[in-house]
């Protein structure tokens, strides 16, 4: 009868997985010391020199911290995700 419960429940555990991705962007925020508004400036930065090669899709880009394990010691550590949806390459001449 629990199961019945469950199926037609509308969070099927998905607030608990947003919640912890959540907090665990506020502790990479944290640990980092990164202020949303650093990290838009970096934003804005990425943008403007990958511009110069490509014409991209600002409204699709993202840009998050996130926390990552290194190969050879497997601490976890902070890193910069970036999804950039490219329209087009541009043609330079330098």
């Amino acid at each position: 009868m629990m199961d019945l419960f469950k199926f037609f429940s509308k969070d099927n555990g998905t607030s608990k997985k947003v919640a912890k991705e959540r907090l665990k962007l506020v502790l990479v925020h944290d640990r980092t010391n990164c202020s949303p508004r650093f990290l838009e400036m970096l934003k804005e930065d990425i943008i403007k020199v990958i511009s110069d090669y490509v014409e991209i899709d600002e409204v699709g880009l993202e840009i998050k911290l996130t926390t990552t394990k290194r190969d050879f010691d497997e601490q976890s550590v902070p890193a910069l995700v970036a999804n950039i949806p490219i329209k087009k390459m541009k043609e330079r001449s330098r």
